[in-house]
């Protein structure tokens, strides 16, 4: 992530304005969350939009694969939230049925489809959890900080193990996670983080739950890799100050948060404000990365969850 060098911390301070720096005085942490940090990383114009300028350029439309996503975390934290003698598998089907919503959807065919497929996930899920775990957290918002940075995330679940916390992350992708998403992933790093600061309590084990597959893809952090994260993230917030100063010094825009073009513009949000995006390459439906809905001939790349 991000090609930035020096002290990262030196080149955070500056963002967000002019900061005096007096002897002794703290340096100003840059806030941010691993979504933040990765839409710079993927693309510097993306994140300009998202966060610089004001009022933020209008979107393109919803997509259906995260009506899916949003609808199956939204049942899950709902049905643990729920008594203990209400946690059953009619109940996760009710509870999903009840949030649902035919955003980004082809048809309303289409929508009742994968609103179908979606509580059988559920039901086969939920088969295997033990309604009497009481996790210890759930969509818990979790912070650390480094000496450049001010880190914040949500975990889907927190549960206990033996002496040890672990971060549960659900996924409704159609691709199965695997040991390599769960060690690669900038996020459930910050979550682990955030989890250890957070609750003073340890945490190294994170998990990646693929509710499609019912499989379960984990890894175990230590020191290194947790610190091989940090370093990679102030690394980008670097990139995201020195970008921020360019913009500030009279550097337009789209030079100081240049574009980078690719397949994946093909289902950016802000694709209606950047020719260079449109460009590019055309634009997907939004019900495309549903697995049953991808064009025979495509490649299996999806965008991320959220």
């Amino acid at each position: 992530m991000g090609t930035g060098s020096g002290p990262p911390a030196a080149s955070v301070a500056g963002m967000g304005g002019e900061q005096l720096e007096m002897p002794g005085m703290p340096r100003r942490l840059f806030s941010a969350t691993p979504s933040k940090l990765a839409t710079f990383a993927d693309c510097p114009r993306r994140y300009r939009h998202a966060y610089v300028d004001r009022p933020t350029p209008p979107k393109g439309p919803p997509w259906a694969h995260n009506t899916v996503g949003s609808a199956v975390h939204a049942a899950l934290r709902s049905w643990w939230d729920a008594p203990r003698g209400r946690r059953t598998a009619v109940a996760a089907r009710q509870l999903l049925y009840g949030v649902w919503s035919d955003t980004g959807f082809r048809d309303a065919e289409q929508s009742a489809r994968w609103r179908a497929r979606a509580a059988g996930w559920l039901t086969d899920y939920l088969a295997g959890v033990d309604p009497d775990d009481e996790p210890v957290g759930l969509e818990r918002q979790v912070a650390a900080t480094t000496s450049a940075l001010a880190l914040s995330g949500r975990v889907d679940r927190i549960d206990q193990r033996g002496e040890e916390l672990v971060v549960v992350d659900y996924k409704t992708g159609r691709v199965p996670s695997t040991e390599d998403e769960a060690r690669g992933s900038p996020a459930l790093a910050v979550y682990v983080l955030g989890v250890q600061r957070t609750l003073r309590r340890p945490c190294r084990r994170v998990e990646l739950h693929h509710l499609p597959s019912g499989t379960v893809a984990a890894f175990e952090h230590t020191e290194r890799s947790l610190a091989n994260h940090v370093r990679r993230a102030e690394d980008v917030a670097a990139d995201i100050g020195a970008a921020t100063r360019r913009l500030e010094d009279g550097v337009h825009p789209d030079e100081a948060f240049p574009t980078v073009t690719g397949r994946h513009c093909g289902w950016c949000d802000f694709r209606p404000s950047c020719a260079a995006g449109r460009a590019a390459t055309p634009a997907r439906e939004t019900w495309s990365f549903l697995p049953a809905d991808e064009p025979a001939d495509e490649p299996a790349e999806v965008p991320a969850e959220v």
